[in-house]
């Protein structure tokens, strides 16, 4: 079972992805802020990472580059912000993707497992 890792504030949004996570199979943990993102990935290998960029305490962006010091598990951004600067500054900071919202939970589990199946060689399927 492959570990995903979901940081968002956003009930609403935290909720679907993670019931979509876990309906193809996924082993899914959630949290709330920045910093628990980084203490929880310094503890705990995931095999992906869905974070917001608009977390509380630490930023979704400054988390993900604070992860990248140790991890190099596969990042997917998302913000409500479309902005190409926003988009540029997530992949500098080493997220693998962005997606804006309102999210296609679809799309972002089609990415998810496309992510997987090339990290794994293996064909996860929703």
């Amino acid at each position: 079972m492959y570990k995903f890792l979901i940081a968002t504030s956003e009930t609403i949004i935290g909720k679907s992805i993670k019931e979509s996570a876990v309906c193809a199979g996924y082993d899914v943990t959630e949290v709330k802020d920045g910093t628990e993102v980084i203490q929880i990935c310094e503890e705990v290998d995931f095999d992906i990472i869905v974070m917001d960029t608009a977390l509380p305490k630490i930023d979704g962006f400054s988390a993900c580059k604070e992860i990248r010091k140790f991890k190099k598990t596969p990042i997917i951004l998302i913000s409500s912000s479309g902005n190409e600067h926003d988009k540029i500054l997530g992949f500098e900071m080493g997220s693998d993707d962005y997606m804006v919202k309102p999210l296609s939970i679809k799309v972002l589990m089609a990415k998810v497992n496309a992510i997987i199946n090339r990290q794994t060689g293996k064909r996860v399927i929703v």
